[in-house]
């Protein structure tokens, strides 16, 4: 069972989130929890990928044509890490 935490500024984002965003965004927290994150390379449609340069050691999945989960894994302790639900914008802020 994976440990998921959400950056305290998800929680600001969630709320402005189409309903069905947030509906797939509880299914992928599903997934990673149940599953682990290796499991959303398996379905193809969150498009599941490593993030380069700022973002260095972050993954994005594709939550819809626009919205983007941010994440990092930590495996020594189980833990996957949300930092941003946003509209596909990557700039770190």
């Amino acid at each position: 069972m994976w440990e998921i935490l959400e950056h305290r500024r998800t929680w600001k984002q969630l709320d402005r989130l189409p309903l069905d965003i947030l509906k797939r965004y509880e299914k992928w927290k599903d997934i990673v929890r149940i599953s682990g994150p290796d499991a959303l390379r398996l379905i193809k449609g969150f498009h599941d990928e490593a993030l380069q340069g700022e973002w260095r050691g972050h993954r994005s999945s594709r939550l819809g044509h626009r919205f983007r989960v941010i994440y990092r894994v930590e495996r020594g302790r189980v833990l996957v890490e949300v930092v941003s639900v946003t509209a596909h914008e990557y700039r770190k802020k």
